[in-house]
């Protein structure tokens, strides 16, 4: 059996925690306190009027904004105080699962070179975009949504109570945030070790070529889908620095990403609320591909143009 370089892992977990901890503590606190603001309820009531075309109702901004500002745990925290329809409820899921944690993200994104504005306005687009297609397009889901066995916790009240509350969140966000990161960054070190995530990425190039994208980069991807933006943050912004991917590649990864991510965890997340989670990961997954093969035709590789390797006028093969 191959030797595992605990020590490696160990490193690697404190200092994903710790850049992720940097951001998610003061975002999360300061987000917390908007909460019981005019702030938020301001920009609920200047957001109503387009929700309707998403076929929302105003409240319904609430997880939107609280989703893209800290999590989709924030989200479905705020889902949980609305009454929806079972529609309603797919079509906030599939908003959220492509746009949520924008602030986190957004800055692994800015880390490896990418345009932060440009990831988030994909994700924002991709967002509304599917969900006018699902609101136009899909004649059905008018029941009442069924939240089992998860019930919404109750307001605090006064200045005092929700600056506690608001502590507590953030601290407990970063305790969460180590107890996910440790393993998981230890985990990574396995699949590394024993080249486990050399294998699936391995089974990540045959989709690699068609993406128009490096096959070298399969191990960001497969990194990404298997365990999203931030907790993969590590091996992506790794692979980043060690490969040297050109400006194209990286681009292309990341906006694939951005669309479909973290398979397992953000689909799996939704279930409780008693939607149909195979038609989420299959919209996610459609989108990115297409997204990204769009992109890739419209920005063709140096190497993909014959006037690139083309020899000048007068000069030898």
């Amino acid at each position: 059996m191959k030797r595992i370089n605990w020590k490696k892992g160990l490193i690697s977990g404190w200092s994903t925690a710790w850049e992720l901890g940097k951001i998610i503590f003061p975002v999360t606190l300061a987000v917390s306190l908007l909460q019981h603001t005019p702030v938020i309820d301001g920009l609920v009531r200047l957001l109503t009027p387009a929700m309707s075309w998403l076929g929302l109702p105003g409240e319904a901004a609430i997880p939107l904004v609280l989703g893209n500002m800290l999590n989709l745990y924030a989200a479905i925290g705020a889902i949980l105080t609305l009454d929806l329809t079972v529609k309603q409820v797919f079509i906030l899921a599939v908003m959220l699962s492509f746009s949520h944690n924008l602030l986190l993200e957004s800055a692994v994104c800015r880390r490896v070179g990418v345009n932060a504005g440009l990831v988030a306005g994909v994700r924002i687009g991709l967002a509304v975009i599917t969900a006018v297609m699902i609101h136009w397009l899909w004649q059905g889901g008018d029941s009442a949504a069924h939240y089992g066995w998860i019930t919404p916790q109750t307001q605090p009240e006064g200045w005092l109570e929700i600056t506690g509350l608001a502590l507590q969140t953030a601290m407990t966000g970063i305790f969460q945030l180590a107890l996910v990161v440790f393993p998981l960054m230890m985990g990574i070190q396995i699949l590394k070790d024993w080249h486990w995530l050399d294998r699936f990425a391995d089974w990540m190039v045959p989709m690699m070529r068609p993406l128009g994208i490096e096959p070298r980069g399969s191990i960001i991807m497969a990194s990404g889908l298997l365990f999203g933006l931030a907790m993969g943050a590590g091996v992506i912004i790794e692979q980043a620095r060690e490969k040297g991917f050109s400006k194209r590649d990286m681009t292309l990864m990341i906006l694939f990403l951005a669309a479909c991510h973290a398979v397992v965890e953000d689909t799996l997340i939704f279930a409780p609320l008693g939607i149909d989670v195979l038609p989420l990961l299959l919209i996610r997954l459609g989108v990115a591909i297409l997204m990204t093969l769009c992109i890739a035709w419209f920005w063709p590789s140096p190497q993909s143009n014959p006037a690139v390797n083309r020899p000048a006028q007068g000069e030898s093969l």
